[in-house]
């Protein structure tokens, strides 16, 4: 049994734990980051069953899809996404593309989706932290900014929310933010995907609703 499918193992424990304590009921989809990981280690996760990545540069995203075009992946672009890498990226044709953190990036990729003749799925990512650093809509325009996305932007399918947790070791902060964006999910219809939760919190991610993780190092680090 290889390092890395022990690895993987342990967070799906771990997930299994949060998610029946949060509802038998719940499905909870790992995304794995694979930013900082060759190739030969993406092929050993599929071969353990993983099926779901994210890519957080559109290069690199594209360079590893050329690379494992003969397995069936399902990629995910999670990365600060510039206005000129957005033809690249719908040339890739993602499944998702989780970062859309404003509604001038939506209306963007909608311009290209549309003379490409695609259906581009999203996520509007949202800055539930309150924190400078971290990319998304804010708390107060969030749900207006998902609706006008479905007002003017045909060519985009919102499937969602994304957030990042707060960057803090005070668990009650990192659960509010968690709340917050669960709460503003709850508040849109036929929405599916809530994205919360990364290698350092994503236990309290599931406890507050996410059906989608993004963890990279948690898997990928080279100890426990």
């Amino acid at each position: 049994m290889s390092a890395l499918k022990d690895k993987l193992d342990y967070v799906l424990q771990k997930i299994e734990r949060a998610r029946i304590a949060y509802s038998r009921h719940h499905i909870v989809k790992l995304v794995a980051v694979s930013k900082y990981s060759q190739v030969d280690k993406i092929v050993e996760l599929y071969n353990c069953g993983q099926r779901a990545f994210g890519e957080n540069k559109v290069q690199d995203l594209g360079q590893k899809m050329q690379n494992l075009s003969n397995l069936p992946l399902q990629w995910h672009f999670i990365g600060n996404l510039q206005s000129n890498k957005i033809n690249m990226l719908l040339d890739l044709k993602p499944f998702l593309i989780q970062s859309v953190g404003s509604l001038e990036l939506a209306k963007a990729i909608d311009f290209r989706a549309g003379a490409k003749g695609i259906i581009q799925k999203i996520l509007v990512q949202v800055n539930s932290a309150k924190e400078e650093q971290k990319g998304g809509v804010s708390i107060e325009s969030c749900l207006e900014v998902c609706d006008q996305i479905r007002q003017d932007c045909k060519n985009l399918q919102l499937m969602g929310l994304m957030c990042m947790g707060a960057h803090s070791l005070d668990i009650n902060q990192i659960n509010k933010s968690f709340e917050i964006t669960k709460r503003l999910y709850d508040s849109l219809s036929n929405v599916s995907i809530l994205s919360m939760g990364m290698s350092g919190d994503y236990e309290i991610a599931i406890a507050n609703g996410a059906n989608m993780l993004r963890i990279g190092s948690e898997i990928f680090k080279t100890s426990f």
